[in-house]
């Protein structure tokens, strides 16, 4: 395994103390308290007027009179926070402050948009985590509704779940969008992509207005293709955007015939196993014309500069098991190498450290097709 240098050392060798240790296995324990008490001092406002209220902090009493709520809640969630680590306290004037912890919990983009998308999307399928492991099946989907994975229901979740949903979804990859359009239109001529998993268009309609000669094809399933027609109505580029509905899952479904100068795979293969992987791949692959480039972006776990980066990533694997689909994760470099090798193409270069901690593999047409690291 080949962990960046800001990630091997957090976990290769042993940093707690035992005291330490043993606190956070009971964090560990109240983990389902904790993001509940700390996702109710953000909706409720108290973590604002403690930083508004800054070194000066403000008493019990005081957050009470703010936040209209009893003094038994207040006293229950200041306290909890206390412990968590989201406050502070000064003894002799018994005033509450923000700690370092709270001002990320309300500052930090990416964790309000996962502390949304775990309350809205994740919580109650947590339950049935263990389930979808051992069946590999999306176990605790069946709260939303009766589909085999997310996608075939996106459309149909309600709104405030969608709406987090998508809003995770789009966090990651937006950051990542000007980097990845210059690599795609600048250092790469492009004037036709296939754009596969292309959801509600966003990123087609970059790469029209990018440039004014590209046409784009959207390849995703029929009724995310009709959101994504709906959505791009009216916009600038529109008429350069096309859809062509496909479940990419079924390994009989061809790509479109064409040969197009690039087949752009944004935040997708994270979505299906490996063995799913190498079919779209090897699809891909024969669509492809010798000049015709796969660009796949991820956010590979084992690449990222930052360990809270790659917390947040094998986290949200669990994320793809208990609701999306049930077999698929956020994979590290040595499992997606494998996949295009198996599909029969090669890495020919890499970007790393774009936005939020994507990696572009760019890849080209192989010689011949490998079996190395074969899940099978």
């Amino acid at each position: 395994m080949n962990l960046s240098e800001g990630i091997a050392a957090r976990y290769s060798e042993e940093r707690l103390t035992a005291r330490e240790a043993q606190r956070l296995a009971e964090f560990i324990a109240w983990g389902p308290a904790v993001f509940q008490a700390s996702r109710i001092m953000v909706k409720r406002g108290v973590l604002d007027m403690l930083r508004e209220a800054g070194e000066e902090g403000l008493t019990r009493e005081e957050v009470v009179e703010k936040s209209g709520l009893s003094d038994y809640a207040v006293k229950c969630l200041l306290e909890a926070s206390l412990c968590i680590g989201t406050v502070l306290v000064n003894p002799s004037t018994a005033r509450y402050r923000l700690s370092k912890t709270g001002w990320f919990l309300l500052n930090d983009p990416a964790t309000r948009v996962n502390i949304d998308f775990n309350q809205d999307v994740n919580y109650i399928g947590w339950h049935s985590l263990e389930e979808a492991l051992v069946n590999g099946r999306p176990e605790g989907l069946r709260h939303f509704g009766d589909w085999p994975t997310v996608y075939e229901g996106l459309s149909q979740l309600p709104e405030h779940v969608r709406r987090s949903w998508l809003s995770f979804d789009h966090f990651y990859s937006d950051s990542s969008f000007p980097d990845a359009l210059d690599i795609i239109f600048k250092r790469n001529l492009t004037r036709s992509l296939y754009d596969v998993g292309g959801n509600t268009g966003k990123w087609a309609l970059q790469c029209v207005a990018y440039d004014p000669e590209v046409e784009v094809t959207v390849l995703d399933l029929p009724q995310q293709i009709a959101m994504m027609q709906e959505n791009v109505k009216g916009q600038d580029g529109a008429d350069r955007i096309h859809g062509h509905g496909i479940n990419l899952l079924d390994p009989q479904a061809q790509f479109p015939a064409g040969k197009p100068d690039a087949i752009w795979m944004s935040q997708f293969l994270d979505c299906f196993s490996m063995d799913e992987i190498v079919s779209i791949l090897s699809r891909a692959r024969a669509a492809m014309g010798p000049d015709t480039r796969v660009y796949i972006m991820e956010t590979l776990w084992d690449r990222q500069r930052f360990e809270p980066a790659a917390f947040c990533l094998t986290m949200t694997s669990l994320y793809f098991t208990a609701i999306a689909n049930g077999n698929s994760k956020m994979y590290n470099t040595e499992d997606m190498t494998a996949c295009i090798a198996r599909s029969g193409l090669e890495i020919e270069e890499i970007y790393d450290n774009l936005g939020q901690g994507h990696s572009i593999l760019k890849c080209r047409p192989a010689n011949h097709i490998s079996t190395e690291g074969s899940p099978l």
